[in-house]
């Protein structure tokens, strides 16, 4: 990454109040926040209950079968404050690709959030991870500001991406991006996906203003992550386009106000949260089934992935990608195969470690139709005109109209058409 993309990097979500009106459509509102202070089984209950994701996924059920336990996930972001109660025990050694302090302190706060949401064991008022029995690596790296105050590498997310690559994580998790294409970046996240790890990347915030969708996420070797709401539907602000593989969670969730970590905002944690989610997921799935490629966990996850009844099979959404997280299905319910472990979900092409393609371009992939593949007009129509009719199964993971089961609700946008066909991705 030239030091000219590094300035423009920008979070694909974002609980930190110091933000730029880049990161507008992510930003938690400062006005409602829950102190960490002198009443800890009072705060534990009002932010945890927060977690309304947690309940829809039937977390509970899925962590009798897995937790995440044996897999790791490097966390390419601000740095992870491994001393909060939640994360004791949780955070291993990782690198400062700043190249700064040698720390992997976090000097915002949105690290931190990501991390909890992976593998938070909710102690001391916490937040609950979805996969507490993973481990996470952090890899800080330094967002526009941090790299001007402090004069950082402005190579750090080159740097980070091949250390991980490099370790025993079989998770990538990178919830910041530019919108512009970085050779040396996209070719550190080729050699990641040669190493069989499995990527994951936000896909921006700005689905309701420019929507140009960030890098890593349009890299062919990474799953571009979308945010979802607590009905099922595509959030407002999440970008769209060939770029998004599947969706996960973004909204109404808490997350830590800043780099003093004395409280938590409430507000939507945008395609950042959603990342973690997704990334947790695979985790969960991962852990279930070790001896599992990334390819195969990535297959099951697409498969098992909430979409609409009338979805037509063999296509992807530009706005959902291949459906809504749906771990519970995967592991209890046996929902999707995991397939050739060898040929990579992305691309449908063979691959020599399991891991991503290798491949310059999706060149295979989904079916297409071009016509369906453009965002939805406003004319002023009812909302819900086009939307989807949720449907419900006995077996499904749904709670308080979030249907994360048997079908998902996938209305584009504040209330637009049904998914649409995804172009295949070249970059």
């Amino acid at each position: 990454m030239t030091a000219g993309i590094s300035q423009v990097r920008k979070r694909s979500g974002s609980y930190s109040l110091r933000r730029s009106p880049l990161f507008a459509a992510a930003v938690i509102g400062a006005s409602t926040t829950v102190m960490i202070g002198a009443a800890p089984a009072v705060i534990a209950a009002e932010t945890q209950s927060k977690q309304w994701y947690l309940d829809a996924m039937r977390a509970e059920e899925i962590w009798k079968s897995a937790t995440g336990e044996g897999i790791k996930i490097a966390l390419i972001d601000s740095g992870v404050n491994a001393s909060i109660p939640s994360l004791k025990g949780q955070v291993l050694k990782g690198l400062d690709a700043t190249e700064t302090d040698g720390t992997t302190n976090d000097y915002d706060g949105h690290g931190t959030t990501l991390a909890e949401l992976i593998v938070g064991t909710g102690a001391g008022g916490g937040l609950k991870g979805l996969a507490p029995g993973a481990k996470i690596i952090p890899m800080r790296v330094a967002d526009k500001e941090f790299e001007e105050k402090y004069k950082s590498n402005s190579l750090d997310n080159v740097n980070a991406i091949r250390a991980a690559a490099d370790s025993d994580a079989k998770i990538i998790n990178m919830s910041a991006g530019s919108q512009f294409l970085s050779h040396q970046e996209k070719e550190a996240v080729k050699y990641a996906g040669e190493k069989g790890k499995l990527i994951f990347a936000g896909v921006g915030n700005t689905g309701d203003k420019a929507n140009k969708g960030l890098y890593p996420a349009k890299y062919p070797e990474t799953v571009g992550v979308a945010a979802s709401d607590r009905e099922g539907n595509v959030a407002k602000y999440s970008d769209h386009g060939d770029f998004v593989d599947i969706a996960a969670p973004g909204n109404d969730i808490p997350g830590w106000c800043d780099e003093t970590f004395t409280k938590y905002c409430d507000g939507n944690g945008g395609t950042s949260a959603a990342t973690a989610l997704a990334s947790a997921s695979a985790a969960l799935i991962w852990s279930a089934n070790p001896d599992w490629t990334a390819n195969q966990v990535l297959r099951v996850m697409f498969e098992s992935a909430g979409r609409s009844d009338d979805w037509k099979p063999g296509t992807v959404s530009n706005y959902l990608g291949h459906g809504i997280v749906r771990p519970n299905a995967a592991i209890n319910r046996g929902i999707g195969k995991p397939g050739d472990p060898d040929v990579s979900p992305l691309t449908n092409e063979r691959t020599t470690t399991g891991g991503s393609s290798d491949a310059g371009a999706r060149t295979e992939g989904p079916a297409k139709d071009d016509d369906a593949a453009s965002p939805p007009k406003s004319d002023g129509e009812d909302p819900g005109t086009d939307t989807a009719n949720a449907a419900k199964d006995s077996g499904d993971d749904s709670q308080l109209g979030l249907i994360l089961g048997g079908a998902a609700l996938v209305a584009v946008l504040a209330g637009g058409a049904f998914a649409v066909l995804r172009r295949r991705r070249s970059a």
